[in-house]
């Protein structure tokens, strides 16, 4: 399927009243769908940490079963918990402890939906070949812990990859071909990879580039590097021999997306209605890049720092002039504990105070690195500060154990992508015009993603499709960012949590102004909503708002639709 262009009669109508007023409702009495059992609230917060510890045993790819029987004790496990979950005493609760129990119900059924439907470990070749290229990005050399871990996961390469090869009964083709190419070519892309003149070639490369590395700085890796390497050429051969056989298609199909959106990413939304309203936010980004173009035609272009000393000043002067801009509008609390520095706004799991370090390639800069070091406005609101490293650092503070450590990613992408449209609302470039065209295709870009993230779960279209459609739809885009963003993930919902958390986020702001009228306050509601959390955005909306329509869906949960 080619790309094509997306409307009918109802995703019309339906756009249409996205943008209708929002009509509050006050709050009303418990939800009879709400579990009545014996459960505490402090008998939840038991539960989610025992439910942490359940995730743990298995966060290790690379020392985890993934047999049949393995994962049918996982299952049975899991089902035990839920079963805990289910006798809380929800109904006789607070708002905020109601909150509480959906988010807890949404990272369970996210567990169960891996478990018994996306299934990487038999679909996707890719769920070992990414998790084992990590330790090949080790510096040396290493001593200590550190050393016996790197050991370790060397050890564990060849009995990784040999239960891939019995656990591998479902492959999707779209995943068969990417785990291929990842392993003998760079992505292009490189996000959080070591810095390198020239990209190692995939996988094999980097475990080749540590052996290179081994050889005069820690000699006695040298064996288990190269029993690494002979490993994952065999791997490369098996998938190869074997490919004509993986036939399955990637997506999860209309209906298990639906039931997705609605119980885990708790949206109250089903994929048509997704798809509609990021075919208008397409729309809308486009009109607004084709009007601000014509606005700004007299002037000069953006250009390309000409190298990384002044690509790293304009960093410099972007973070001074955000954090001006916060202070001087009174857009956000600042807390004691935020470093005025922002090379020190570093919270795992980031490395890096910021997402795009300058490279020099052979190739054009890729999508990301033609933004950004143009100007690093977009990413910098998006990812550094008031946006992901900001926000995480706040969420640490978060009331209790279960809101300290979800993170809702429809939240936290839909966050960061209202901070770049809100920068421009609010003025912050009014004297730099050309910055607001990058923050258009920063906008379109997402709600392109939303559109073929759809298409791609609904098997609708391939990877390979999606990813040629969005070269077509936005600017700037290489294939390199293409391929990498169109391939599917552990779970559906990636490539439209941004344009769909953005969404989410102008809503509420527009619930509680209208709710509030005269006594809104911009910072309050900002402060407000960020102290909460990184929680799905419909229940934070419950929580400031105590209007319920969304959540009395919740409660009314539906069986997860069968593989």
């Amino acid at each position: 399927m080619g790309a094509r262009l997306w409307r009918s009669s109802a995703a019309s109508k339906f756009a249409i009243s996205c943008v209708a007023a929002v009509t509050m409702l006050t709050a009303t009495p418990a939800m009879a769908a709400a579990p009545n059992g014996k459960g505490s609230h402090a008998d939840l917060l038991k539960l989610f940490e025992d439910f942490q510890a359940w995730q743990k045993k298995s966060s290790d790819v690379t020392a985890t079963d993934y047999r049949d029987a393995a994962i049918t004790t996982r299952t049975r496990e899991l089902a035990g918990l839920q079963a805990r979950l289910n006798d809380m005493g929800v109904a006789r609760w607070t708002v905020p402890q109601k909150v509480d129990f959906l988010t807890t119900r949404a990272e369970f059924d996210k567990a169960e939906f891996v478990l018994k439907l996306t299934r990487p470990w038999a679909r996707d070749p890719g769920f070992y070949v990414s998790e084992l290229q990590r330790p090949a990005f080790t510096n040396l050399p290493v001593q200590g812990a550190a050393l016996e871990k790197l050991r370790a996961q060397l050890k564990n390469v060849p009995a990784t990859l040999g239960q891939a090869r019995e656990t591998l009964d479902d492959v999707a083709a779209d995943h068969a071909d990417l785990a291929i190419f990842s392993l003998t070519n760079s992505d292009g892309v490189e996000d959080g990879y070591p810095a390198r003149a020239k990209a190692p070639a995939g996988v094999i490369g980097w475990y080749q580039d540590l052996l290179g590395r081994a050889k005069t700085q820690q000699p006695e890796l040298t064996g288990d590097i190269e029993a690494s390497i002979k490993s994952l050429q065999e791997f490369e051969g098996w998938l190869k021999a074997n490919r004509g056989k993986m036939n399955g298609r990637a997506g999860v199909g209309k209906d298990a997306l639906d039931w997705y959106i609605g119980n885990v990413m708790l949206m109250p939304y089903n994929s048509d209605e997704v798809m509609a309203i990021g075919q208008r936010e397409l729309d809308r980004f486009w009109g607004f890049y084709a009007v601000e173009r014509h606005r700004n035609r007299k002037l000069p272009e953006i250009a390309l720092p000409k190298d990384g000393d002044e690509y790293m000043k304009r960093v410099a002067d972007t973070d001074a002039r955000i954090r001006k801009w916060i202070a001087d509008e009174q857009i956000i609390t600042i807390p004691s504990y935020i470093p005025a520095d922002w090379t020190k706004l570093i919270v795992p799991p980031y490395s890096e105070p910021f997402n795009v370090p300058w490279a020099v390639r052979p190739t054009p800069p890729n999508f990301w690195e033609q933004i950004q070091f143009r100007d690093p406005s977009p990413d910098h609101l998006h990812a550094v500060i008031p946006g992901h490293r900001f926000d995480l650092r706040v969420s640490k503070e978060a009331s209790n154990v279960i809101r300290r450590s979800v993170k809702s990613d429809s939240r936290w992408q839909g966050w960061a992508v209202y901070l770049e449209e809100f920068g421009t609302q609010t003025g912050l470039f009014d004297d730099r015009p050309r910055v607001r065209e990058l923050i258009q295709l920063f906008g379109l870009w997402r709600a392109a993603r939303t559109v073929g993230d759809v298409w791609n779960q609904r098997n609708e279209m391939t990877s390979g499709e999606v990813a040629d459609y969005w070269q077509k739809v936005t600017p700037f885009m290489d294939g390199n960012v293409a391929q990498k963003y169109a391939h599917i993930r552990t779970v559906p919902g990636h490539g439209m949590e941004y344009t769909m958390g953005n969404v989410q986020m102008w809503e509420l702001l527009a619930a509680r102004k209208h709710q509030l009228g005269d006594k809104f306050v911009l910072k309050d509601f900002h402060d407000e909503m960020i102290v909460k959390g990184l929680l799905p955005l419909s229940l934070i909306r419950y929580e400031m708002t105590g209007d319920d329509k969304d959540v009395k869906a919740f409660f009314d949960r539906k069986p997860m639709p069968a593989k």
